[in-house]
């Protein structure tokens, strides 16, 4: 959901200049972008901060995914648990349980099950049950306690600070990034258009890399 919206100044400007889609924006509450780059390797990539009790989140989700497929780039993604949620922080701690303790993939299908019965999920007790349910119908044994030492709500934690950091208004905010700079991709239905222009500015040097989604941990 956004929560401040973008200035209008700057969004004139920037159709009157008529920047090619790649080119770095800087949207208005943007602090430091200095992270925002493509990974080691890659020509272009999807920078994502999600949260996981966020219907818009639940909207973009399939649709990034699906791009990262097609076009075979990496999707770096960050949590960012908004504040007002009730149980979108424990949530993003457990598919981080997931994917240190069981495996990357199960991770993943269990953030997109949580994004596909969101309207279901009412309250942490909700999440629990729906959490225990998971486990059960995959064979997995779901533990009395999810991270007792605190290392994975660490990592949640980490990552609401590099989005505090970047200066985020909204979630999901999606951004294409390549090894110059990036661009805000504020409406996900121009998601191809432009990761289009984007890699065809920045071309792979050689042979494509394997799509790879990341969780950032700390």
């Amino acid at each position: 959901m956004r929560l401040i919206p973008m200035n209008r100044i700057l969004l004139a400007a920037a159709l009157f200049l008529a920047l090619p889609a790649s080119i770095p924006t800087f949207a208005q509450g943007f602090k430091d972008t200095s992270m925002l780059r493509a990974p080691k390797g890659s020509p272009v990539a999807i920078y994502e901060f999600e949260d996981l009790e966020c219907p818009a989140c639940a909207h973009a989700f399939p649709i990034v995914h699906a791009a990262v497929d097609k076009y075979k780039i990496p999707l770096v993604r960050h949590d960012f648990p908004l504040r007002m949620h009730i149980w979108s922080f424990d949530a993003a701690v457990t598919a981080r349980y997931m994917q240190d303790k069981i495996s990357p993939q199960f991770a993943e299908d269990y953030r997109r099950a949580v994004f596909a019965n969101q309207m279901s999920i009412a309250s942490k007790e909700d999440l629990n049950a729906f959490t225990q349910k998971y486990f059960q119908s995959h064979g997995k044994v779901m533990p009395f306690v999810i991270d007792p030492n605190g290392l994975f709500a660490a990592e949640v934690h980490a990552d609401q600070t590099l989005g505090e950091r970047v200066g985020l208004t909204k979630t999901p905010t999606i951004f294409i990034v390549t090894q110059k700079g990036y661009t805000e991709v504020s409406d996900v239905t121009q998601l191809y258009a432009m990761l289009d222009t984007a890699i065809a500015e920045n071309p792979a040097p050689a042979a494509a890399a394997k799509p790879k989604t990341t969780t950032a941990k700390r």
